[in-house]
């Protein structure tokens, strides 16, 4: 008999830097379920004038909305529920409680400052995905992976909707610092939990930070993996001159500046998913550290 296709093995060579979702901020709403595939849009419990409201207006900011649950959760939605705003640019990370679907029509949204509303969320974010409606690997895989980060984690984790890359399975997310995590097993997801909450990332893991393009997480990446550093917010983006899939980009660190050359490579079209039948192109980065000058 033949196995069935799962996008997520077909998929094991391909590099994992650079292949997070890009987005500037991320709206949690907590929602028991069913999931849909495309969960919002097809939301049994928000009203579709709130859902094409919130549609619209964090369309417009770069948000992406997630929906959450805790592990296991299904059933009939308690009346109130939490939202939760993450801005990983700035590393803040808010609440607040709502009786009412239909006031999600209403958040204020705004990024670059605290807006009204919101209070601070002392604490730290592990966000698995499992949506199987979207593709059957993030279900098959990531809800056991959810189940066991659970049990060590139970305030941080959550099981999610689609956080972009399913072929990585398995997907997950960690905030307030926007860090995007591939081919994460239930071990390593404890390790990721548990540094998120110190501040940390996991280099293995790491597909890229959300904040940034494309080839800046290839780099950034790159830099954890050749320095051996591990601290959230150990560089900052001084420069980047990309262009046309190739270019440098340059980061400060504690001990000084950091160049990387970045490049683009087309890879061998292949399935995107595992129910989409067809092949399609993508990208993928290679980044290469340069040594620091005058050094042999």
């Amino acid at each position: 008999m033949t196995s069935p296709f799962r996008c997520s093995a077909a998929a094991l060579r391909l590099p994992m830097a650079g292949t997070a979702a890009t987005d500037a901020g991320f709206l949690l709403v907590e929602h028991p379920g069913p999931w849909g595939n495309k969960a919002l849009a097809e939301s049994r419990l928000v009203p579709d004038e709130a859902r094409a409201a919130l549609a619209a207006a964090t369309s417009a900011l770069g948000i992406r909305v997630q929906l959450i649950r805790r592990p296991g959760e299904r059933g009939a939605p308690d009346a109130a529920f939490r939202v939760f705003l993450a801005h990983p640019a700035s590393g803040r990370l808010d609440v607040q409680q709502l009786d009412d679907r239909a006031a999600l029509a209403d958040l204020d949204l705004a990024l670059d400052v605290r807006g009204a509303g919101w209070q601070p969320y002392d604490g730290s974010l592990l966000l698995v995905c499992t949506n199987g409606r979207r593709d059957v690997c993030c279900a098959e895989f990531g809800r056991p992976v959810a189940q066991a980060a659970a049990a060590a984690l139970p305030e941080e984790t959550w099981e999610t909707t689609h956080l972009g890359g399913h072929r990585f399975a398995v997907a997950v997310l960690t905030l307030p610092d926007g860090m995007s995590y591939g081919r994460v097993d239930p071990e390593a997801a404890l390790r990721i939990g548990e540094a998120a909450r110190a501040g940390a990332v996991v280099p293995a893991h790491l597909r890229g930070r959300t904040s940034y393009p494309p080839h800046v997480q290839a780099a950034e990446v790159a830099l954890y993996e050749q320095l051996g550093v591990t601290a959230a917010d150990a560089f900052v983006l001084t420069g980047d001159t990309t262009a046309g899939g190739q270019g440098v980009v340059t980061f400060r660190a504690g001990d000084g500046e950091h160049v990387v050359d970045v490049r683009a490579r087309e890879e061998v079209p292949a399935r995107q998913s595992c129910a989409d039948l067809t092949t399609k192109p993508s990208t993928t980065w290679r980044a290469s550290v340069r040594a620091p000058a005058g050094s042999d």
